[in-house]
């Protein structure tokens, strides 16, 4: 699995104006990659992920997902790979507060319109126990210390076995510890051969990656340019 950005163009509309957000990123990700995109507020690194997680779309380039160009796909085909090939981690968790740690975590695998209950029950289960939290199934969501609340985000993002995670400053709402935590469960599962795209602005991040790119007013720099 490979991704290659050639000259991603995006622009947004600001009033009358048109703010230029990405310029010309040319990018190639590998399979096995720990990535981290870093960047102050501002420089671009979240519209960038979203961009790589069909989560947006850009507006000029070409982006190229396994060998396929995806640069102009519809909504509903975007949603076929989030679906089908990603998973999210995100700063505020994301987790829905009125259905159980059990039921946040089996969402995807109903998106991805998996319909047999002990085919998913078996999923949730395994990824429950991956990131040591079998005891909290039937738990909701604000019964559970920040840390284990992104313990979970993890599970979601894993149980539909992605080929990539995306993860937008997964430890921006945590302690230092459980910061150092959430990373070595990262970690851990990019050893294990899953890629990982994560975006932060911490520099004691950049040691758990593999590779780091810096973003500053949409282009990328070297890291004694920011």
């Amino acid at each position: 699995m490979q991704i290659i950005l050639d000259n991603v163009q995006k622009y947004y509309k600001v009033g009358k104006d048109k703010l230029h957000v990405l310029k010309n990123l040319n990018l190639e990700i590998e399979s096995g990659e720990f990535l981290m995109i870093m960047g102050k507020s501002g420089s671009g690194k979240t519209t960038l992920l979203n961009i790589l997680g069909f989560l947006d779309t850009l507006d000029e380039g070409r982006y190229y997902f396994d060998g396929n160009d995806v640069s102009g796909l519809k909504e509903n085909m975007r949603s076929q790979y989030r679906a089908n090939y990603v998973g999210y981690v995100f700063q505020q968790f994301n987790l829905i507060e009125t259905l159980t740690v059990f039921q946040n975590i089996e969402i995807p695998l109903i998106y991805a319109g998996m319909k047999d209950k002990n085919q998913r029950r078996m999923l949730v289960e395994k990824r429950l126990e991956d990131v040591g939290l079998s005891d909290k199934a039937n738990s909701f969501p604000n019964h559970l210390s920040g840390g284990q609340q992104q313990r979970i985000a993890i599970a979601r993002a894993l149980v539909n076995n992605p080929k990539l995670i995306f993860a937008d400053e997964p430890t921006g709402a945590l302690d230092s510890e459980t910061g150092r935590d959430i990373m070595g469960l990262l970690s851990d599962l990019n050893k294990s051969g899953t890629t990982i795209i994560m975006v932060t602005h911490d520099l004691d991040m950049t040691k758990y990656a593999s590779r780091v790119v810096t973003l500053k007013d949409g282009c990328f720099v070297k890291g004694d340019e920011i």
